[in-house]
């Protein structure tokens, strides 16, 4: 069956291949990936800090509903998810999806978003191991593990760990 999969970040700072090879992989099971943003327009995505390609937003995440989507991913690089945690219609949209049981997936700086929804207390997760204090302190377990699975939260590391965190996203909505 194929289901729409949002994926969200911010304007810019998104780490490019986090964004596109979990797209790729979406696509390729036959799912419809759906990029939101915080703004209309073009998303600018980042080689670690060299400008990479540009992406059209289809939905602000203002104007989206849980209800439309079977998972969400939030892809890292370290600009976006600490502008996306900063946008209130974002955050809200990330607590109301966690709290609706279906598959978020985080990778990176990507749990800093996570962290500002309130929803990772008591949770295992990863991320990129500057994050690990800050999740603590949200109440965490934080591990160091190429791909973590709590519930229906789904964390990876870096982009070393895409295959296992396409896995377990793909697994998780079949």
């Amino acid at each position: 069956m194929t289901q729409k999969i949002a994926f969200l970040t911010s304007t810019e700072g998104i780490e490019r291949v986090e964004l596109t090879e979990p797209w790729r992989a979406v696509k390729d099971a036959g799912h419809t990936p759906v990029l939101l943003s915080t703004e209309s327009g073009q998303v600018q995505t980042f080689d670690h800090l060299d400008k990479a390609a540009a992406f059209d937003v289809d939905v602000v995440v203002g104007e989206a509903s849980v209800d439309d989507y079977a998972a969400l991913v939030l892809p890292g690089g370290v600009a976006n998810p600490d502008a996306l945690r900063t946008d209130t219609d974002a955050v809200a949209f990330v607590k109301a999806f966690v709290e609706s049981g279906k598959p978020v997936a985080a990778i990176c700086h990507a749990p800093w978003t996570l962290i500002e929804a309130d929803v990772v207390r008591d949770r295992s997760v990863t991320s990129w191991p500057s994050l690990q204090t800050d999740l603590r302190n949200a109440g965490a377990q934080w591990r160091d593990e190429q791909v973590v699975v709590d519930g229906n939260l789904i964390t990876s590391r870096n982009p070393d760990d895409i295959p296992a965190f396409n896995a377990a996203l793909l697994d998780a909505v079949s």
